[in-house]
Parts: C-alpha cells; sequence; structure tokens
C-alpha cells in the first residue's frame, strides 16, 4: 500500500541531517508523520536531561515547520501510543533509528514484535554510532574489551559520508491531534534551576553545527594540550548535541577527520574521544549488566558505602566538601547542566574511593543533574573510575584534588569561577549556584566555607586499605 502513512518515531535521533531513517522515509515517496513519544524511557529520565531533552523536541518540531511538515506529540506508553496512531491514520509502516541501552532494547524489541505480528511494517535504521555493536570483533569473534585495541580495530576504517539534510516530506491528507511540549511541562522538576540552566544550553540541529564549525576552525589544534584544564574554553561541547542527536557522530568524525588530514595536532586524539562514546555503547550493547552491575564481578565484594543520606555524601553531592576542585566541579554542573570531563574524574574518584562510596549513587546523581547524560557513557564513566569497569583505571590510583589543581588549575581561575564563600567579590557564575541549588539546602553566598570530612591523605589511605582486602579476598 504505497500510499499509507509512515509513522515517523524520533527518539535520541532530533535532526533533519545525515539522517538514515528519515532519508528513506522522504525516498519512500509516502506520507510521513514525525512523531515524539514523551514514553517510559522519558518518564524515567531525571530532571535535567528531561528539561534538556524538551528544549531539543521543540527545537525539532520548529525545524520541521521550516520544512513544511510537523511533529505530533503524544504522552503514554510507546506500544500503546503508537497503536492509537495507526488506528487514527491508517499507517501501515513505524520506522525509528536504533538505540543500544538496555531499557532502549527491552522497550523497542517488545514495539516491533507487537507490530510485526499486527502486520505493521516495524523497521528500524543505524545512526546513533559510528560503528554498530556487532560489526567491530576481535579476531576470535568477540566484543573488544579494552578501549586501545578497539581504537585500533576502527581508526582505519571506512566512514561513509553525511547524507544531506532531508528538505522536504510528504505530508499526510489529515494530520493527528497532538499534546504541545508546554503541556509536559518537562522543566517543572527542575524547578528553579531551570532559568540558570537554561542559559548555557545550545539547543538544536543548526546550533550543534555551528558549535562544531567553531570548534573545527578555533580550537581542534590545541584539543590534545588544553582540553584537561578546565578554565579554559579547549573542548567541543558537543557531548549535549550527541546526546538527544542533534548532530551525528559521522557528521562529527568526518570533520574530525578533515582536520587532521590538514594537519590540526589535537585532530587525532578529538576522534579518539569520539570513539571512546562508540566503545561505551559496544560494551553496554555486548555488557548490559554494565548499566547497573559491577562489570568485575570481583568488585561485589567490595565494601562500598551505599547511604546516600550520610552527611559526606550529601556534603558530595551539594558541592560543600571543603575540598576546592572537587566543589567547584559540582556546582559548574548545577550551574551549566554540564561538567568539564577531568573534573568528572576527579569528584567520581573522591566519591568511591575518599569517600568509599558505591559509584552507583555517583551514577544516578549525575543522571538527574547533567543535561549531557548519555546511559552509555555514564555508567562506562563511573565504573572507569572506581575501577570495577572495563579497561578502568586501576583502583589504587587515587587522585589527589589538590594536586590535581595544582597541575590543571594552577592559577585557580577555575576554582575561582564556581565557588563564592570566602570571596569579596565573587563572580556571577559563582553567585548562580545559590540559585540553582533547591532553596531546602539552605545555602547563600557569605556562608563560611565548608570544612572537609576527612584530609585527602586520610581518605587515599582508606581506600587502598579497602582494596587490599577486597584483594586478599579475591585471591583467598
Amino acid at each position: 500500500m504505497p500510499n499509507t502513512p509512515i509513522l515517523f518515531w524520533f527518539r535520541r535521533d532530533l535532526r533533519l541531517s545525515d539522517h538514515p531513517a528519515l532519508t528513506a522515509a522522504q525516498a519512500s515517496g509516502r506520507p510521513v508523520i514525525p512523531v515524539f513519544l514523551h514514553d517510559e524511557c522519558v518518564d524515567d529520565l531525571g530532571a535535567a536531561p528531561k528539561f534538556r531533552l524538551g528544549l531539543s523536541v521543540q527545537a525539532l518540531s520548529d525545524d520541521l515547520s521550516r520544512i513544511g511538515s510537523r511533529l505530533t506529540l503524544r504522552r503514554g506508553a510507546a506500544l500503546a501510543s503508537l497503536q492509537e496512531l495507526i488506528a487514527q491514520t491508517g499507517a501501515t509502516s513505524v520506522w525509528w533509528s536504533r538505540l543500544y541501552d538496555p531499557a532502549s532494547i527491552a522497550r523497542d524489541t517488545s514495539v516491533k514484535s507487537a507490530l510485526l505480528e499486527q502486520g505493521i511494517d516495524a523497521r528500524s535504521f543505524e545512526g546513533h554510532v559510528l560503528f554498530e555493536p556487532w560489526t567491530v570483533t576481535t579476531g576470535a569473534g568477540g566484543y573488544y574489551r579494552v578501549y586501545t585495541p578497539f581504537w585500533n580495530a576502527v581508526r582505519g576504517r571506512p566512514v561513509a559520508d553525511v547524507i544531506p539534510a532531508v528538505s522536504h516530506l510528504t505530508n499526510p491528507a489529515h494530520w493527528p491531534e497532538t499534546d504541545t511540549i508546554a503541556d509536559w511541562n518537562m522543566a517543572q522538576v527542575m524547578r528553579r534551576g531551570a532559568a540558570v540552566v537554561g542559559a548555557h544550553v545550545t539547543v538544536g540541529e543548526r546550533a550543534a553545527i555551528v558549535r562544531l564549525g567553531n570548534f573545527v576552525a578555533t580550537r581542534i589544534d590545541r584539543y590534545k594540550t588544553d582540553r584537561d584544564f578546565p578554565a579554559l574554553p579547549a573542548t567541543s561541547g558537543l557531548s549535549e548535541n550527541l546526546t538527544y542527536g542533534e548532530i551525528s557522530p559521522k557528521t562529527i568524525w568526518h570533520a574530525g577527520w578533515a582536520a587532521m588530514e590538514r594537519g590540526a595536532a589535537g585532530a587525532e586524539h578529538f576522534l579518539k574521544e569520539l570513539v571512546w562514546r562508540d566503545f561505551a555503547y559496544h560494551l553496554v550493547y555486548h555488557s548490559p549488566e554494565l548499566i547497573s552491575g559491577n562489570w568485575r564481578p570481583e568488585w561485589n565484594g567490595f565494601a562500598w558505602n551505599t547511604d546516600e543520606d550520610r552527611a559526606d555524601v550529601i556534603a558530595w553531592k551539594q558541592g560543600r566538601t571543603g575540598v576546592d576542585f572537587v566543589d567547584a566541579a559540582m556546582r559548574e554542573m548545577y550551574v551549566t547542566g554540564t561538567m568539564h570531563n577531568r573534573a568528572r574524574m576527579i569528584v567520581g574518584s573522591y566519591l568511591t574511593k575518599h569517600l568509599l562510596t558505591d559509584w552507583r549513587i555517583g551514577q544516578r546523581w549525575f543522571a538527574d543533574c547533567l543535561t549531557d547524560w548519555d546511559p552509555a557513557a555514564n555508567a562506562m564513566g563511573w565504573q572507569w573510575v572506581a575501577g570495577s569497569g572495563p579497561d578502568a583505571a586501576p583502583y589504587f590510583r587515587v587522585f589527589n584534588p589538590d594536586g590535581q589543581a595544582d597541575k590543571f588549575d594552577a592559577d585557580g581561575r577555575y576554582r575561582r569561577r564556581w565557588i563564592a564563600e570566602g570571596h569579596g567579590n565573587p563572580p556571577q557564575t559563582a553567585l548562580s549556584y545559590f540559585d540553582a541549588v533547591p532553596r531546602s539546602w539552605g545555602l547563600f553566598p557569605k556562608m563560611p566555607r565548608a570544612k572537609s570530612h576527612l584530609t585527602l591523605a586520610q581518605g587515599r589511605e582508606r581506600a587502598l586499605a579497602a582494596y587490599q582486602e577486597l584483594r586478599g579476598a579475591t585471591v583467598g
């Protein structure tokens, strides 16, 4: 039935360019009804990711309007919502782009099975990663568990050209009813923090493409040498755009590769970071337990603290540990919705090692607070720094926040940018923290600077002792 509509289900692919599934829908010549669902996976999002997703959906809706189409919004379980739309529109196909985390796979498998039984053409396409997880294998036929061999395996692989943006979609004879983004109130859980974080987001496909162009033109050459210094504007900032699929990894790859070929010194290192994202998705696809359990089973016996209400954990969450680099990083997250990658390693190490706290507490907190939250990258990052994951930093590598500050923030710019207490004239960035965090925390700029619950040396010694105990139990 060539003239029946296609329901095109957008998820984390909120763009028009380099979009294999949407391009196929355009090429079919059939009516296309773009759909976004506030479904069970969206319901499960934390406050900051849900807020940021709402902005991205609105940007996509605007982009579709510019090419003469429109976005239909529905709230409810994915299968029920799609079946209702099928009944209302006469659609005989539902197409979407594949995702690889366990929650998405479970949803999509159930949806696809039910729709196929119903006689609906349910079809998924590539596009969320550079290399699909089953396409990169070791010589023995398994998947890579260590990053460097993974990078070596994919570095020379051809990557298909970027697909031009969809410029026209055939409209249906009648559009279905739709919710509005305002109906969903996706910023509600953020409360007053939405206004603060909203000033720091870069939303939508067109903005993402401009951001990539600016990075390649002005910063990629020094990326490798400057990226670990959190006070410098050295990174691309594209993680939030990749999270929602406002730009494709392939688009970024080709821009980085072209820069490398013309001699940009930092380009290959930038490409390695992009491939690290692929690596995380490959691991999550092949080992879905990475999301919620220790990838290395011997870590199941480690004596993590699991009390989220313990005083030192609350101090960590609030950015009031008394350790300046840790506190500055946490406050950067509350104000901007993101955190510098070097800083993520420092706050993760401090929580899991100095405070001996379960990495899953940090994982859940980041999942609530980061606008660039990504299920695979977040789990991979936390298990890497905790020592329990694949290709992990050895547990005995305990980052010293003060030593890291001396090395990567020697002039204190980053710490002064985000910490107000004890400074006579703190910058607005530092003051914004008090506008972003919950009023129930009772914090204000003139309050005394927090004091650490333990010295860094004490924390390190305690972490190493716990690690030696785990090793003894494992060997024994």
